[in-house]
């Protein structure tokens, strides 16, 4: 036998079919997760700016979230294409009715957060770290009972 003839393809079994979709799907969704974990990013982002400034530009939103300007200019034609900002280009950029309602959305997540971990004993600078990354993966339910704990003390 050659080597062509020795490298006989499996075919798949039904179960690992099942396997890869459900993998497949895994994949696609934590994906969609972070997309909209950096849409939320952005949108508070530019929320921030423009209570601080009066407008968001990209150099300002490159700056503070350390990524190249070209970066910024694609992720805000996404949003720009989802009906999340209003942006002309060189011009600033500023949030739909759409975009300010998930920026505030995000924010709340945000202070729930922090106020938890440090009502936990979590250092005010490091609750605001963590907090970066636990707001985009913390279920309604989580929240909730966030801030029912901290209703109680």
């Amino acid at each position: 036998m050659n080597r062509t003839q020795n490298k006989v393809q499996q075919i798949p079994e039904s179960d690992d079919i099942q396997k890869m979709d459900t993998q497949t799907e895994a994949f696609r969704h934590n994906r969609e997760l972070r997309k909209l974990a950096l849409n939320d990013d952005y949108l508070e982002l530019i929320a921030d700016l423009i209570a601080k400034t009066g407008e968001a530009r990209t150099v300002d939103i490159a700056c503070r979230l350390g990524v190249a300007q070209p970066t910024v200019t694609k992720v805000i034609a996404r949003l720009k294409r989802e009906g999340m900002v209003i942006s002309e280009p060189y011009r600033a950029i500023y949030l739909t009715d759409a975009g300010r309602l998930i920026a505030e959305k995000a924010k709340h997540r945000h202070q729930i957060i922090v106020s938890f971990l440090m009502a936990m004993g979590v250092d005010p600078a490091i609750a605001e770290h963590d907090a970066e990354g636990i707001e985009h993966h913390v279920s309604t339910e989580t929240l909730q009972a966030f801030m029912a704990f901290l209703d109680r003390i």
